[in-house]
């Protein structure tokens, strides 16, 4: 289980150091294989590898005819990149990639459970500013009578 939110900076290669508490479950879980690619949201997901193979499938087997399936397909599947963990428990983000999501030194890195979202520090705090405003912070409807 993934969660919490880390600060971190990329080097001049464009490599981010996975947190020490992260390292060992990725070990454990894919062998340091991971798939990172693009959100619609400008940010970056990184799945475990045997966790984003069942999304793909999914993706896949959209209609590549239905315009919302296949723009989605062309985000999500067509970014996708496999990468390693090295032995000391750093990532390569690709060019492209940092480009899509705008990362430049600072980058958060977030918790989602199965998975990360990698943020540049600026998008991760609009991303909170626009999250916390009064009128925009709805509780979903699947989520009714939920408390904490």
């Amino acid at each position: 289980m993934f969660r919490g939110a880390t600060s971190l900076n990329l080097d001049a290669k464009g490599r981010m150091a996975m947190p020490t508490k992260h390292r060992e479950a990725m070990q454990q879980e894919c062998g340091g294989n991971l798939v990172l690619t693009a959100h619609p949201h400008r940010c970056l997901l990184l799945y475990p590898q045997p966790a984003w193979e069942p999304i793909q499938a999914k993706m896949m087997a959209l209609s590549s005819f239905d315009p919302k399936s296949s723009a989605l397909q062309r985000l999500l599947v067509g970014f996708a990149e496999d990468i390693s963990m090295d032995s000391a428990g750093r990532l390569l983000v690709s060019p492209v990639l940092r480009d899509f999501a705008g990362l430049d030194k600072e980058i958060m890195l977030v918790g989602q459970g199965t998975h990360f979202e990698l943020w540049s520090l600026e998008a991760w705090r609009t991303q909170l500013d626009k999250a916390m405003q009064a009128d925009s912070f709805e509780m979903p409807t699947e989520l009714e009578g939920f408390s904490l």
